[in-house]
C-alpha cells in the first residue's frame, strides 16, 4: 500500500479519497474547509493543515480541485504548494478537470522541481466516485502512468493513455463539450416537441430506440421530464469547462457549435440557475 496525499475534498475529491482509504492506503488529506476533512478522519485519513505538510513523505499527490485557479494554489503557492514538499521519488497528479495551457505550465514547474506529473482528470460523477467506477484519461510518460495505475485503480475501472502531457486535458474537455452540446440539443427539443402539442415522453422514448440517440442522451431527457435538477455536474462547472475548450480553438468562430452551446448555459446561470444540474437548461426553452 501507498502513502497518498489527497488534495480537495469536494463532492468527487471526497469520494475518490474515501475509496483510497477503504483500499488499504495511508492517506493524507487537505481541503480549504474543515467539514470535509473530518469526514475523511473519521475514515481513517490523516488531515493536514496545507498542501505542502500533505505531500510530505508521500509517494503519490493527487489533487481534485474546481479550475486551474485552485489548482496552481494547491501546487506552487510559494508558502504552502505541495510541490515545495514532495520528495524526488514522488509523483505529483492532478484530476481536476484543467485547461491544457496550464497543465503544459504545472508541467513544467514539475519538471523543474525534479517532480513526475501525471493528468489524470476523471469522467463520471458522484455515483462513480463512490463506487470507484471512474474512467479515467491519463497523460504524461508511460512509464509514470505504470507507476500510478495502482493507486488509480482503487478509484476507477477504466484507464485510458491518451498520450503526452495535455492530451488528457484536451480529452476530457471534449468529452464534456460533446456532454454538453448534447443536453442543450435536447432542452431545445423538449421545448419545440410541448410547444407542438407532441408527448415529449413518447416522442423521445422512440427516438432513444434509434442509433442516433447516446444513452447519455436518453438519461438527459428522462432527467429534464422528471424535472430532477439535483445537482451532479452543476452548470457553473460546465460554463468553465466550455470556456477551457473554447480557449484551445483558432478563435470562437471556428468552433460555432462549442460557443452557442457555451451561450446557453452561460444564460442559464444568468438566471440563477447555476448550482442546478446541467439538464435544468431545458427550463429556458419549456416555459
Amino acid at each position: 500500500m501507498s502513502k497518498i496525499a489527497f488534495l480537495g475534498l469536494g463532492a468527487m475529491g471526497s469520494r475518490m479519497a474515501a475509496r483510497l482509504v477503504q483500499a488499504g492506503h495511508q492517506v493524507t488529506v487537505w481541503n480549504r474547509s474543515s467539514a470535509a476533512s473530518e469526514l475523511l478522519e473519521k475514515l481513517g485519513a490523516t488531515v493536514a493543515a496545507t498542501p505542502r505538510t500533505a505531500a510530505v513523505d508521500a509517494e503519490f499527490v493527487i489533487a481534485m480541485v474546481r479550475d486551474d485557479k485552485a489548482s496552481r494554489f494547491v501546487w506552487l503557492d510559494p508558502e504552502t504548494g505541495a510541490l515545495g514538499g514532495m520528495g524526488p521519488n514522488a509523483v505529483a497528479i492532478d484530476s481536476s478537470t484543467l485547461s491544457r495551457d496550464w497543465i503544459m505550465e504545472l508541467g513544467k514547474a514539475s519538471a523543474v522541481s525534479g517532480i513526475p506529473f501525471l493528468e489524470a482528470p476523471v469522467s463520471g460523477s458522484r455515483p462513480q466516485a463512490e463506487a470507484g467506477q471512474l474512467i479515467y484519461f491519463l497523460g504524461g510518460s508511460e512509464e509514470t502512468v505504470k507507476r500510478a495505475e495502482p493507486v488509480l485503480n482503487a478509484m476507477g475501472s477504466s484507464i485510458h493513455y491518451v498520450g503526452a502531457l495535455g492530451s488528457a486535458a484536451m480529452t476530457k474537455l471534449a468529452t464534456n463539450a460533446l456532454l454538453g452540446i448534447q443536453v442543450t440539443a435536447m432542452a431545445e427539443l423538449i421545448g419545440i416537441l410541448k410547444r407542438s402539442g407532441a408527448d415529449a415522453g413518447r416522442v423521445l422514448e422512440a427516438v432513444a430506440g434509434t442509433v442516433v440517440c447516446s444513452p447519455f442522451a436518453k438519461r438527459a431527457a428522462d432527467t429534464m421530464l422528471a424535472g430532477n435538477f439535483a445537482p451532479q455536474f452543476p452548470v457553473e462547472l460546465v460554463i468553465k469547462d466550455f470556456e477551457y475548450a473554447l480557449a484551445s480553438a483558432a478563435t470562437p468562430e471556428s468552433a460555432p457549435t462549442l460557443a452557442a452551446a457555451h451561450q446557453i448555459f452561460a444564460e442559464a446561470e444568468r438566471r440563477g440557475l447555476g448550482a442546478e444540474h446541467l439538464t435544468s437548461v431545458v427550463k429556458l426553452f419549456s416555459a
